[in-house]
């Protein structure tokens, strides 16, 4: 996933687009989350997995750009 694509990931994504972006199978993400052990916080909602954009960008090193500020 290149870093364009990364930015303009939403703010929370799945698990599979998750692995995507950190260059993981999906069976690996699944197993790693199910242990606790995937490389970035997950949020559990219902039976899904929910990885925030901020920790990913933060694990890969890429800065989000500055925000205008509300007017």
């Amino acid at each position: 996933m290149s870093h364009a694509e990364m930015l303009a990931l939403p703010v929370a994504v799945d698990l599979p687009t998750a692995a995507r972006a950190l260059n993981l199978g999906r069976t690996c993400a699944y197993d790693l989350a199910k242990r606790g052990e995937f490389p970035v916080p997950l949020l559990r909602l219902g039976v899904q997995y929910r990885a925030r954009r901020a920790d990913l960008l933060e694990l890969l090193g890429i800065e989000q750009p500055a925000t205008a500020p509300a007017a």
